[in-house]
């Protein structure tokens, strides 16, 4: 289970390293919103994403014992996402038994 996980985390920093500088190539991200934000789908899925990045964090801040880690985390988990969060689970599997 330690693999696939390991796995599925790298797969998923590597699909969105990817994805995020070949879009950053094409355009930036403030004159990409400015287009996106009168559709009502892009809102949803934008607001649907930072709820699942707001869930994951207060189970991460739940589980960590420090509260400058848990802060440190909500900034990374907000400003970088699915990144920052493959992240924090590939930290977590290699102190997995």
């Amino acid at each position: 289970m330690k693999t696939f996980l390991t796995t599925v985390c790298l797969a998923v920093l590597a699909i969105m390293l990817y994805v995020t500088i070949s879009a950053s190539l094409q355009q930036d991200l403030v004159s990409a919103t400015r287009q996106l934000w009168p559709d009502l789908w892009f809102r949803a899925t934008l607001a649907d994403a930072y709820c699942g990045f707001l869930f994951f964090w207060l189970w991460l801040a739940w589980r960590e014992q420090s509260a400058a880690k848990g802060v440190l985390w909500f900034v990374l988990i907000m400003a970088l996402g699915n990144l920052a969060m493959a992240s924090y689970i590939l930290l977590q599997l290699r102190s997995w038994n």
